[in-house]
């Protein structure tokens, strides 16, 4: 509900940059540079920050490989704030593109997912011509029904669906699987350090029945808004692992018959935004930085 009165409220009264508070609806020209990665803003990181891969300074166990677009500060978490907290929908376009960066960086160039998928066909088939990349699927970390209700809607849901869009409209296939959900209650996250999360979430998640199947089709990308000590991704990748095993068949150099081996995908995540650090520690930085307030 609260997210109609926003949209009929930006239509009537005089609209304001979310992120830098500069007159105007949605980001400004600034804050959208910043949250493309081509620019920064008062004290924030390097210009042209390009999507990158990102860790925590405590990895948790089972943490996939994930990417992030740009890092947590300054305007861009006022952003992520606003579409989340205040229900700011206007932002999705915006963000949802500053995730479909992350994505791109996830699965590779679109060439490598097609040398993945002929390598696919070609074992099954024995084809050699015809490659084409197989569909992204977008799995968002599942808000819970509470926070749904309260928010007004569902932002990493809403953020996918725009991030899947601008992929389509650049020629890569993709499309939002919702399939996991919450198995049971979590406590409320913030105030819980990495330790405390990581046991608030396990085996919180779940597949819903029948998303197996629908997990066989493509590419499998977790998606969510933002990481803080990777807990939630970590819970929703063991989710994933516990009913869908992806691989791409290989046939052997060498190895003359009908052999082949199985070469296991690895799992990724896709990230609108990360800790300044995070970026810093997949560089081997001992650098380390924490973020206010958290995921889900």
């Amino acid at each position: 509900m609260r997210g109609w009165w926003q949209e009929i409220a930006g239509l009537v009264l005089p609209g304001v940059c979310e992120g830098c508070g500069a007159p105007g609806s949605g980001p400004c020209p600034g804050c959208g540079e910043v949250l493309a990665g081509g620019g920064a803003g008062e004290g924030e990181g390097p210009p042209g920050t390009s999507p990158g891969r990102v860790r925590p300074s405590a990895e948790p166990p089972g943490l996939p490989v994930v990417h992030a677009a740009v890092p947590y500060e300054g305007a861009v978490r006022a952003l992520l704030i606003a579409h989340k907290e205040r229900g700011a929908l206007g932002l999705a376009g915006a963000l949802g593109g500053a995730l479909a960066r992350a994505v791109e960086a996830a699965v590779g160039a679109p060439e490598e997912a097609a040398g993945a998928a002929g390598a696919f066909a070609g074992a099954r088939e024995g084809a050699c011509g015809g490659r084409r990349a197989r569909p992204l699927l977008l799995v968002p970390v599942p808000s819970s029904r509470r926070s749904v209700r309260v928010r007004g809607h569902d932002p990493t849901r809403r953020l996918a669906l725009a991030a899947a869009g601008r992929l389509r409209r650049a020629g890569r296939p993709a499309r939002v699987l919702p399939v996991l959900r919450q198995g049971r209650a979590v406590a409320d996250q913030a105030g819980l350090g990495a330790r405390g999360r990581r046991a608030n979430l396990a085996g919180a998640l779940e597949v819903v029945p029948g998303g197996a199947r629908l997990l066989a089709a493509g590419r499998v990308v977790l998606v969510d808004d933002l990481m803080t000590t990777g807990a939630t991704l970590a819970e929703a990748a063991r989710a994933l692992g516990a009913v869908h095993h992806p691989f791409i068949p290989r046939t052997p150099t060498g190895i003359g018959g009908d052999s082949a081996q199985h070469e296991f995908e690895q799992r990724v995540a896709a990230v609108i935004a990360s800790s300044p650090a995070s970026f810093e520690i997949n560089r081997n930085s001992s650098e380390t930085w924490i973020v206010a307030g958290g995921e889900r």
